[in-house]
């Protein structure tokens, strides 16, 4: 509650917090828009590989020309301005950068960037919930290591329910679900970039004129977006998926205290303490009213007739037994609320969500028959999805990752809707994101296979 009061103490003193940010695209487009207005905060250095698409999206959003046009790194740091470059490694080491945002969306990039926060001191906020899925544990695990912090991305979908699930503990409540809304049915899995926009009931021509990217869209659609993020929240908070994954289940926002409880008591879930995502589409394609496709939720348990009684009082919608309520935020508006993160983190010293344990894991599903030899083209593409799992249930069937297909070699022919496994792959060992998850998987491995049998 008073991040906005350590700001203004910040610019008060003329000692901003200076912020290095990797990619320039959507994400960290709109957290720009907010950090020029925000008191206190001073992005010194924008690292992209297309420099020149970086300052188009500058003055897309409204930066004046002048804080970044020309602007060295002596002059950023002298003038408040932001020097734009391609090289990567400047955020890091340069001493006067107070944390460092990677926004790149690229898992194996990811893994890279917090080894060189880790190898220089600075602290690293994840909005790549990519690499996060893919190795988080660990990533987070070496940060703590190293004396920085690793931070979730607040106004991204896994921060904001770790946020709510963390409210509710902290008011005594046990946590009994908590995840997104997404626009699911189960035939979307196999949608790749040429029907993607069929699911969004767009033409073509009605994307392309939105300049929407349809990788990103495809991986929103097919659940691998939905799966990576409650990988995220799972790892971060403790909540477990079910053996099978996502469920999807139907719910409007009032609903939820119903469909989120076990099914012992005629709801959908596994078991208490789930992490899930709820579908604003019934299974026959018609919209629910008052969904939360946007938002985030957690639900929670009155363990006592006098809390029962007060979630009646103060009007909370329950299930039937008035005894399971929730609390959402039904909106969420990504980078611009980035903000939240770069202060908890450099004035705090607090993360805004991070992994904690090995729980959950996002795996690479066949979209189609795949032949030995063909090339995986990684989230969003043609050939696989992500589908969620327990990791103690990954490691036991030896299930790759869905953040290392990108332009993966398999081996082995895998089956429409089957799981792509290590052994299905030709492995790069070269490559430092494949060593470190090979590397948590060694490691975690006792812990997470014990825990799955107690």
């Amino acid at each position: 509650m008073n991040l906005h009061r350590l700001l203004l103490a910040r610019q008060a003193q003329d000692n901003p917090v200076r912020i290095g940010v990797l990619g320039c695209g959507k994400f960290a487009s709109m957290f720009l828009a907010q950090a020029i207005r925000t008191p206190g905060l001073h992005v010194a250095i924008i690292a992209d590989v297309n420099p020149e698409g970086a300052r188009t999206n500058l003055a897309r959003i409204g930066w004046p020309g002048e804080r970044y046009a020309g602007a060295d790194l002596g002059t950023a740091l002298r003038s408040g301005a932001t020097w734009i470059v391609d090289d990567v490694h400047a955020p890091f080491r340069e001493g006067a950068i107070d944390l460092v945002v990677d926004a790149t969306g690229d898992p194996a990039a990811g893994v890279r960037h917090v080894l060189l926060a880790c190898e220089h001191g600075k602290p690293i906020i994840m909005v790549n919930v990519e690499a996060d899925a893919l190795a988080g544990p660990l990533l987070a695990e070496r940060a703590r290591e190293a004396g920085i912090v690793y931070s979730l991305a607040y106004g991204d979908q896994p921060a904001l329910i770790c946020d709510l699930v963390d409210w509710a503990r902290s008011s005594g409540f046990d946590v009994v679900a908590a995840g997104r809304g997404h626009k699911w049915l189960p035939e979307f899995q196999f949608y790749t970039p040429d029907n993607v926009w069929d699911g969004y009931g767009l033409t073509p021509e009605e994307a392309i004129e939105g300049g929407l990217n349809p990788r990103m869209f495809t991986s929103f659609l097919d659940g691998s977006k939905p799966a990576i993020e409650s990988t995220a929240v799972a790892n971060a908070t403790g909540l477990t998926p079910a053996p099978d994954g996502l469920g999807y289940p139907p719910t409007s926002i009032d609903g939820l205290p119903h469909v989120c409880r076990t099914r012992c008591e005629g709801g959908t879930l596994h078991h208490k303490g789930q992490v899930e995502v709820v579908s604003s589409l019934h299974r026959d394609g018609v919209p629910i009213d008052y969904d939360i496709r946007f938002g985030v939720f957690v639900v929670f348990e009155a363990d006592t007739d006098y809390i029962a009684r007060c979630f009646r009082e103060y009007g909370l919608a329950t299930d039937d037994s008035g005894r399971y309520a929730s609390m959402y935020k039904r909106w969420h508006l990504i980078g611009l609320e980035l903000g939240i993160s770069v202060a908890s983190v450099a004035l705090r010293g607090e993360p805004t969500g991070a992994a904690t344990g090995w729980r959950a894991d996002t795996v690479a599903v066949a979209k189609r028959d795949l032949a030995a030899g063909e090339l995986l083209d990684g989230e969003g593409g043609y050939t696989v999805s992500g589908q969620l799992m327990p990791a103690a249930r990954s490691l036991q069937e030896g299930a790759l990752p869905v953040g290392l297909t990108h332009r993966t070699r398999l081996v082995n022919a895998v089956e429409r809707g089957h799981v792509v496994r290590w052994s299905d792959i030709a492995v790069d060992d070269s490559d430092p994101a494949v060593r470190l998850r090979l590397e948590m998987e060694k490691l975690y491995r006792p812990t997470v296979l014990r825990t799955a049998h107690t």
